[in-house]
């Protein structure tokens, strides 16, 4: 009995599932068996996963240097403002 990850079509709910053979799953939010199989984490090489968490972090890291910049930008324009 694999595990298969999957995305169903007709409510985009992502869910996994153990697969019998000769059996056909269905989603447990809307009971539609048209899914689409997506590939299972244990799937990709641990290279993969290591780029894959160095990028999430990198771009979480840029979200949060983008959100200081933007509030110190309008700090300083405040206090200029407030000088004159």
């Amino acid at each position: 009995m694999p595990l298969y990850d999957f995305h169903c079509r007709k409510c985009a709910h992502r869910f996994e599932a153990l697969v019998r053979t000769g059996s056909v799953p269905a989603c447990p939010a809307c009971q539609s068996t048209d899914l689409e199989r997506q590939i299972s984490t244990f799937a990709v090489s641990s290279a993969e996963k290591t780029q894959q968490a160095a990028n999430k972090k990198q771009k979480r890291e840029g979200d949060v240097f983008s959100k200081d910049q933007h509030a110190m930008e309008r700090e300083i324009e405040q206090h200029r403002r407030e000088d004159h």
